[in-house]
């Protein structure tokens, strides 16, 4: 049988500790809400003490989400353990998560205590905490660096006082798997009783490494962030353990609650709440993560995903493998493309295309689908072209939209007013159409440097049962953004066209 391991989001408290990632109440609510349907075990909203808003936040998200178990951070502190109890009030099942600093450094340098004080501050804290809530975790901050000696003495005298979840974190990222999974393994044999609960740091790229050797080594519960963000480098990432215990359930014997399928959409509503996007080659939910451009590569995935991947777009809740035209694509992967666009062409032209991509791509990194269809000289049909576009915006100017495609022949033209310039557009050109799409990812990235680089955008969009993409690019992120969305429309009305 295989053990089941908790999950404890932190991403409304350590990961709001990021630099330009903090959240008001309403936006830890509305990601509360989503990481809730993940289905993670605990969700620590905050750090009460911190300020009113931050109580405010707290406690919001006691009161709203019932199904799961909501957690609040104090210090081994009377006035913080207090406000921490006051906050999750309203919490179906509440955890006062308190700490204390474990090791000689901090105990020297930060608190200026020493280790029988220390002990006594943990113990009363864990007292109080627990006369306040039906649960409570106890932290040894900077648990890798304490003398073991120590640090059980403290976990087995909290532990005694009421604490039933023990944490050690890898404060600084320090250790190594095979020393911090050591350290666990002790833990799990010395304090039977207790759950013992990892909390690792990225600082030396080892926070899911040490989290995983931890797992095997006996804990029971893992803390980490939507996206691995948090202080300095960041968390043990939700989405990079929950995954690795997933595909390698059999080497490890672990698994968890978390609904996979939602790890991507969960990632793109923490991005679009702090506006910080996870770097391209990030694992799981990177814009790369499912991205092939060598030829090799391309083959292998379409003769066999399994070749070069070890899970499935689907399975974390990307709609499909993406297949990226450059100097390293084979005849395979143009092929492919241009079945997605509705085109058929003979092996002798699909030679000459390819070499054409390839000589493009030396030039301007990647090809897009205009370009592809200029190679083929031919249109595909149904498939919608941006005429021109107009876009009134501004500082007080409700931002307006008029767009005008080409479809079958036919001018269409619509207007639209959005929340922002690309909001109209992208409206309006729904409204042309007279189709009703989710937008699923739109993704821009610069070329190159410079006022003038040219803009990549990537989108995804759902059409009926039908998930598609389009790529474009342009010095205009509208235009290219327009183009993008035409291009994954056009390849889901001809997906639906071959269906039929």
């Amino acid at each position: 049988m295989t053990a089941r391991v908790a999950i404890f989001d932190t991403t409304l408290r350590d990961g709001e500790q990021s630099p330009g990632c903090s959240m008001n109440p309403a936006e830890k609510l509305r990601l509360a809400r989503q990481i809730e349907k993940l289905g993670v075990d605990v969700i620590e909203a905050g750090f009460p003490i911190a300020s009113p808003a931050e109580a405010e936040a707290v406690r919001a998200v006691a009161e709203e989400v019932r199904g799961v178990r909501i957690a609040a951070l104090a210090r081994a502190k009377e006035q913080d353990i207090l406000c921490a109890g006051r906050a999750l009030k309203p919490a179906a099942h509440a955890v006062i998560h308190t700490f204390l600093a474990t090791s000689d450094l901090h105990l020297k340098y930060k608190l200026k205590i020493g280790r029988d004080e220390a002990l006594k501050q943990a113990v009363e804290g864990v007292r109080l905490a627990r006369s306040l809530a039906p649960e409570v975790e106890f932290s040894a901050e900077d648990a890798s660096r304490t003398d073991y000696a120590y640090l059980l003495e403290v976990l087995l005298a909290v532990h005694e006082a009421g604490a039933r979840v023990l944490n050690v974190p890898d404060t600084v990222g320090y250790s190594l798997p095979a020393e911090y999974g050591a350290m666990v393994e002790k833990l799990v044999r010395d304090i039977p009783t207790a759950v013992i609960s990892v909390h690792c740091h990225n600082d030396l790229g080892l926070a899911v490494a040490n989290s995983v050797a931890a797992v095997m080594a006996g804990a029971r519960q893992v803390e980490c962030t939507v996206n691995g963000i948090g202080e300095r480098a960041g968390n043990t990432s939700l989405e990079e353990i929950v995954m690795a215990l997933k595909v390698r359930r059999e080497a490890l014997g672990a698994e968890t609650n978390v609904r996979t399928e939602l790890l991507a959409p969960s990632s793109a509503a923490l991005s679009q709440v702090t506006g910080v996007w996870p770097q391209p080659n990030k694992a799981i939910v990177g814009r790369n993560a499912f991205a092939h451009e060598a030829g090799i590569h391309q083959h292998g995935i379409l003769a066999n995903p399994l070749t070069y991947e070890i899970m499935t777009p689907a399975s974390v809740g990307v709609g499909e493998t993406l297949l990226v035209l450059g100097k390293h694509s084979g005849k395979h992967a143009v092929q492919s493309r241009l079945k997605a666009l509705g085109v058929n062409i003979a092996n002798e032209k699909l030679d000459e295309v390819t070499k054409r991509v390839k000589e493009l791509a030396d030039r301007q990194k990647f090809v897009y689908d205009d370009d592809l269809l200029a190679f083929c000289d031919q249109e595909v049909e149904r498939r919608a072209h941006l005429v021109r576009y107009q876009v009134i915006s501004g500082m007080g100017v409700m931002p307006t939209a008029t767009v005008e495609v080409e479809l079958d022949d036919q001018r269409l033209t619509a207007s639209a007013i959005g929340n922002g310039p690309l909001d109209a557009a992208l409206k309006a050109t729904d409204a042309a159409l007279g189709i009703s799409l989710e937008l699923l990812d739109l993704h821009t990235r610069a070329v190159a440097s410079g006022k003038d680089a040219v803009a990549e955008v990537t989108v995804r969009v759902r059409h009926g049962d039908q998930e598609t993409v389009g790529m474009a690019a342009s010095t205009d992120s509208i235009e290219a953004s327009l183009k993008a969305y035409l291009s994954a429309i056009g390849a889901a009305r001809r997906a639906q066209v071959v269906a039929a």
